[in-house]
């Protein structure tokens, strides 16, 4: 089942969608032949993330601006985007936050920043979808390998994201009987996200990380967008509650 056949004609709404995977996924739907919304915090990137698709689009664009720890406020959006684009089939739930931190010297602000945007972010996200969504429709949340694995300086990303990965089986559990299909995809190190500039800042942490890697080598956004369209397809219609790596092998190193 081709990525166009599963995508093209259908509405995809995106959080966190204005750089990195999240666009990556964004640009690779609309290429497709979907209707694409993206959002994030500040309206000008949204905007300007939506102009950047259009040249290749087959589908409409739309841009949108809200803080998914805001729950109104992607209600909000999501209602606006159902009267211009129509009711989403996909929706995406990819905003994240991080920042390499001692435990010790972490605020409880700065633990509840990143808690706030990736598990209650991703719940208002799909909250707000199921409300809109067709049936049948799919949801995915971009989790990470912190999820599973603990990693040091990384103590409110793993506990947001092992937050992420519980959500998205029990809504699977829950949803399932209404023709809801929710997953999650757990990226490793992809090029061109403020993950991996922030956690290999330098060519020598970059060297060690794909030294590590079974792969030998850094993911690409085109990884991950054709993972997602994949996951949305009817090829992948038996699949729900599951979080897949998409990681090189890193998770076995």
């Amino acid at each position: 089942m081709s990525g166009e056949i599963a995508v093209q004609d259908k509405v995809a709404y995106i959080s966190g969608g204005t750089s990195g995977i999240n666009l990556g996924i964004a640009r690779h739907f609309a290429d497709l032949g979907a209707s694409v919304m993206v959002f994030g915090r500040d309206a000008a990137k949204s905007a300007a993330a939506a102009e950047t698709l259009r040249p290749k689009a087959k589908g409409r664009m739309l841009g949108l601006a809200a803080d998914v720890r805001d729950h109104a406020a992607v209600a909000g959006i999501f209602a606006q985007a159902a009267a211009e684009l129509g009711p989403p089939d996909i929706v995406i739930a990819g905003a994240a936050g991080n920042f390499p931190a001692p435990a010790a010297k972490l605020s409880a602000n700065g633990f509840k920043a990143v808690v706030d945007i990736d598990l209650m972010g991703t719940f208002n996200t799909f909250r707000a979808g199921y409300d809109l969504i067709r049936r049948p429709g799919v949801m995915i949340a971009i989790s990470a390998p912190q999820g599973t694995r603990p990693r040091l300086l990384q103590s409110h990303v793993c506990a947001a994201k092992a937050g992420v990965n519980m959500l998205v089986k029990c809504l699977a559990m829950e949803w399932g009987p209404e023709n809801i299909r929710v997953t999650g995809i757990s990226p490793g190190p992809i090029e061109g996200t403020e993950g991996v500039a922030r956690l290999a800042a330098t060519p020598e942490m970059k060297a060690a990380w794909v030294d590590r890697q079974p792969l030998r080598r850094m993911g690409n956004l085109a990884d991950i967008a054709q993972l997602a369209a994949y996951m949305v397809s009817p090829a992948a219609s038996f699949m729900t509650g599951a979080i897949v790596p998409c990681d090189g092998g890193s998770e076995l190193a």
